[in-house]
């Protein structure tokens, strides 16, 4: 689904409905949890979050220019200049990186409302199965737990790691930066993941427990 493509709306309260039969419901009901579900893990959202995951990295590695010149044995005033500029330049890149994570977290919140809003209406176990999203579950597990080891490993190499002669306290504030970008989007991703699957099994539990999970409606998470 593409992210100019409008939510499917949240479902009609109790007094106002007017589905003809369950048939009917079940219906709408599949449609709107399978475009909720592409909105959540899908093509589009992956490739909005590795976007801003990249130029949050590209802005901060500008201003890592004036850090690491900063900490230099030599500081020029005209590398100074251009260290200055450039982290001008990578704060500007920076912001829409932020706004696109924030954005992503708010439309996330509200996706999974209405997710959980068109799951609660009723059951239907042989479509529901399809909600889980393995597949995409797992890439969206696989890129946050890289995202997040990297994170950790640079948190703790970077300062180990650091001389005089290669910046000092400037060179680890940035690979800090680089590090705590890293791992505040991977903990973003993997609660994402984490959160639409666990979902998914108390909408539609594994057929050993379908039985005891098929008496009643799912249980809002």
């Amino acid at each position: 689904m593409s992210p100019r493509t409008p939510l499917p709306p949240p479902p009609p309260p109790v007094e106002v409905r007017s589905w003809p039969d369950r048939s009917a419901l079940l219906a709408d009901r599949a449609l709107a949890l399978e475009a909720l579900g592409r909105r959540l893990l899908g093509g589009g959202r992956f490739a909005l979050f590795a976007g801003s995951v990249l130029l949050l990295q590209l802005g901060w590695g500008m201003v890592g220019l004036l850090l690491i010149d900063t900490g230099g044995p030599l500081l020029d005033p005209i590398t100074l200049l251009i260290g200055l500029v450039a982290a001008v330049l990578g704060l500007g890149v920076m912001v829409p990186g932020v706004w696109l994570v924030a954005r992503g977290m708010r439309q996330d919140r509200v996706v999974r409302e209405r997710f959980l809003a068109w799951a609660e209406l009723d059951r239907d176990p042989a479509a529901d199965a399809r909600l889980r999203r393995p597949v995409q579950s797992v890439c969206w597990l696989l890129l946050s737990a890289v995202l997040c080891g990297l994170g950790l490993w640079l948190g703790f190499a970077v300062p180990a790691g650091a001389t005089r002669e290669d910046g000092g306290y400037y060179f680890v504030a940035y690979g800090m930066g680089v590090a705590l970008i890293l791992w505040i989007n991977g903990l973003i991703g993997l609660f994402k993941a984490v959160g639409h699957y666990r979902t998914a099994i108390r909408i539609a539990p594994p057929a050993r427990a379908g039985r005891s999970a098929s008496s009643g409606p799912p249980r809002h998470v």
